[in-house]
C-alpha cells in the first residue's frame, strides 16, 4: 500500500502502484519526494511549452524558463531559427541570464567571470585565455558552450522543449491534439498570432496537478461559482430576453449553465494526457457578433472555411502536462509547479493579426474577470484546491476517486469522445504521468 513514507526514488513499482483505472493515491498530490522525481523524471520526458515566437522578433531577443527544475534561455538566431539553452555558465556555474526577457545583442556574457557565448552557445571568449594553456580544459564540457536543448519545435507560433531524449517526437507525442492551436492562429485573418496584453501571474496554493485536472471539470461550476457566476446571472435575469449583454455579463453567465448544458457539451481525449471540454459548442459559443471580424475573416478565407474556424468554439484544450489554451477567447495559461503544494500559474493574451481591436479588448476582459489574482471565478478555483490540498491529508481514505462514466475500454485508445462530465480526461492524464514518469526510472 502505498504511503507519504515509502521510498519512491529507484521504485518504479511503487510509483505504478499510485495509479488505478479509475482511482490515483493521494501522494502524487502530497509527496515531495514525487515532486522531485516529477522534475528529474515527468516533466524531462515530456514536451513542454516555454513561449511564444512573438516574444523574440529580433535576433538575439531571448525569454528564460524554468522547465523541470532547471533554468533555459530561448533566444532568437540570426537565420531565425529558435534555440534553447541551459541557463548556466559553462565555467562555474553561475546563472547567465537574470532577466525575465531582453535582447543580448550578439553573445551572451557571463555577469561572474566575463566568459562569453554566442547566441547558438557556443564559446566564444574568456578573459586571459592564456591561463589555461597546458591545461586540460579543451577536454572537458566547459570549452563546449552552453549546453544544448536537442529537443526543440516551433509550431504555428507556439515554442515546445522537451529535454530528455527518451519519449515520443513533437507530432507523435500531440497527435490530433494540435488542432485546437490550428483553430486559435486561424481565427486570425492572416493565420497568425502575437502576444498583447501582459501577463497576470496568479500564486496557487496547491499540487499542479489540481489545476490541470479542472481545467475540463464541468461538474463544479455551478457548484464552485454559485456566489460569483450566480450572482451576476441573477443580476441580470429580470432584463428582457433581446437587450444586448455587457461583455463581462456574456462572459460570467455561461459558467452557470446547468448540468444538462455541460453534459451535452462533450469531450476529447487523446493519448498522452491531452483533451478538450466543448466538442459540440462552449460557454464560449453565443458571444456576440463582431461584424467587422467575420467580413475580415471571409475576405481571408471565403464563406465555408470561416465558418468551420468559428464554429469551433472549444472550452479548455490541454496540452499536458504546462499549457491550457482557450481559442475561441484567444488566452492561454502556463501551469509552473514551484513546490509540491504551490504552482505559479500565467495567463496570457492573444491579438489576431488582422483582427479588428475588439477581439483583443474581450480577451483581455476575460483575462482579468477569470484568470486574474483579482478575479471572482479564479477565486472560486483556488478555494477549491486549497480544500483539496488540506483535506487529503485526513486519514482513513488515501485514494481518490475518478469512477464518473469510467468504461475500461477507454484505456489504451488514441482518442476517446465521451460526456462533457465525465472524469476521462482525469484519468487521461494520470495514465500518461505513470508512463512518463516511470520511462526513465
Amino acid at each position: 500500500m502505498p504511503s507519504n513514507h515509502m521510498p519512491y526514488r529507484g521504485n518504479p513499482d511503487a510509483v505504478r502502484a499510485l495509479v488505478r483505472p479509475d482511482q490515483v493515491h493521494r501522494d502524487v498530490y502530497l509527496s515531495e519526494e514525487l515532486f522531485a522525481l516529477e522534475q528529474e523524471h515527468f516533466f524531462a520526458n515530456t514536451w513542454n511549452f516555454v513561449g511564444h515566437d512573438s516574444q523574440l522578433p529580433k535576433a538575439g531577443d531571448y525569454i528564460t524558463v524554468d522547465i523541470a527544475g532547471r533554468p533555459l534561455i530561448v533566444v532568437r538566431q540570426g537565420d531565425k531559427s529558435v534555440r534553447a539553452m541551459m541557463n548556466r555558465c559553462a565555467h562555474k556555474g553561475s546563472r547567465l541570464v537574470s532577466q525575465a526577457c531582453g535582447n543580448t545583442g550578439n553573445f551572451f556574457r557571463c555577469p561572474y567571470h566575463a566568459w562569453a557565448y554566442k547566441t547558438d552557445g557556443s564559446l566564444l571568449a574568456i578573459p586571459l585565455k592564456k591561463g589555461y594553456e597546458g591545461t586540460q580544459l579543451n577536454e572537458c564540457d566547459a570549452s563546449k558552450g552552453l549546453t544544448q536543448v536537442r529537443h526543440v519545435r516551433l509550431y504555428r507560433g507556439f515554442i515546445f522543449v522537451k529535454l530528455n531524449d527518451a519519449g515520443p517526437d513533437f507530432e507523435e507525442y500531440f497527435g490530433e491534439s494540435l488542432s485546437s492551436i490550428d483553430n486559435m492562429a486561424d481565427r486570425s485573418p492572416e493565420g497568425e498570432l502575437e502576444i498583447a496584453g501582459g501577463c497576470l501571474r496568479f500564486m496557487h496554493q496547491c499540487n499542479w496537478k489540481m489545476f490541470v485536472e479542472n481545467l475540463n471539470d464541468t461538474m463544479h461550476p455551478m457548484v464552485a461559482h454559485e456566489s460569483s457566476a450566480g450572482t451576476a446571472k441573477s443580476m441580470w435575469a429580470a432584463k428582457p430576453a433581446d437587450e444586448p449583454k455587457p461583455m463581462a455579463i456574456e462572459q460570467f453567465v455561461p459558467f452557470m449553465s446547468d448540468y444538462k448544458f455541460f453534459e451535452d457539451m462533450g469531450v476529447r481525449v487523446y493519448e498522452n494526457g491531452h483533451s478538450f471540454s466543448g466538442v459540440n459548442y462552449s460557454i464560449h459559443s453565443k458571444y456576440s457578433a463582431i461584424p467587422e471580424y467575420d467580413e475580415a475573416m471571409r475576405a481571408a478565407y471565403g464563406e465555408e472555411r470561416t465558418a468551420q474556424i468559428l464554429g469551433l468554439a472549444r472550452h479548455n484544450t490541454v496540452y499536458y502536462p504546462n499549457l491550457t489554451i482557450k481559442g475561441a477567447i484567444q488566452s492561454i495559461r502556463v501551469v509552473k509547479p514551484i513546490a509540491v503544494d504551490k504552482t505559479l500559474v500565467e495567463s496570457w493574451t492573444f491579438r489576431l493579426k488582422g483582427a479588428p481591436p475588439q477581439l483583443l479588448e474581450r480577451t483581455c476582459m476575460y483575462n482579468r474577470l477569470i484568470n486574474s489574482p483579482f478575479s471572482v471565478v479564479g477565486h472560486d478555483d483556488l478555494h477549491a484546491y486549497r480544500g483539496m490540498q488540506a483535506g487529503l491529508r485526513a486519514s482513513g481514505n488515501e485514494w481518490v476517486s475518478l469512477h464518473r462514466n469510467f468504461d475500461a475500454a477507454e484505456i489504451g485508445q488514441k482518442e476517446v469522445t465521451s460526456t462533457g462530465t465525465s472524469e476521462i480526461s482525469m484519468r487521461n492524464q494520470f495514465r500518461a504521468w505513470l508512463k512518463f514518469m516511470t520511462l526513465t526510472m
